[in-house]
């Protein structure tokens, strides 16, 4: 019978995270890896500015209207693509020895990881304490990674 929920809780998979050392240092390697990520979303700004300038010269001008949304194109790509992909994880969660999986399962795709990163920055800026609930929810999970049924987990490798 194959899953049919929207979004699943630790009780649908009780084998799957029942292991406390999956869970130990997972909020102080998320906060590693939030620090290494946003310092290699900067480094990829810094790498697209005289892009986009040259750019905006070949198209006499049109192009620098991407300075406008440069910070979140950017940022959304990073987080797309790299947790979005086969590591299941960006550069700053793999060095801090984290993951991110699903409580169903499946692989993230590039829209929840974009999705996922969109929720985070939302409660940040809607309301900070948000960021807190992993004191308190169980494995340590956000706000978010409970609306999309996600965990963030320690690497196996």
């Amino acid at each position: 019978m194959p899953y049919t929920q929207t979004q699943a809780s630790p009780q649908d998979f009780p084998d799957r995270y029942d292991d406390w050392r999956l869970f130990e240092g997972v909020r102080t390697r998320r906060i590693i890896a939030f620090l290494i990520d946003y310092a290699m979303v900067a480094i990829l700004i810094i790498i697209a500015v005289p892009l986009i300038f040259l750019l905006g010269i070949a198209t006499f001008g049109i192009g620098w209207l991407l300075y406008a949304i440069l910070t979140p194109l950017v940022a959304l790509t990073y987080v797309g693509w790299s947790v979005g992909g086969p590591s299941q994880a960006t550069i700053g969660m793999r060095m801090a020895g984290i993951r991110l999986k699903r409580y169903d399962g499946r692989r993230i795709d590039f829209v929840t990881a974009v999705v996922h990163a969109v929720l985070f920055w939302a409660s940040a800026a809607i309301f900070m304490p948000l960021l807190l609930a992993p004191l308190f929810l169980e494995h340590k999970r956000t706000l978010h990674d409970l609306a999309l049924g996600i965990v963030a987990v320690r690497s196996q490798d």
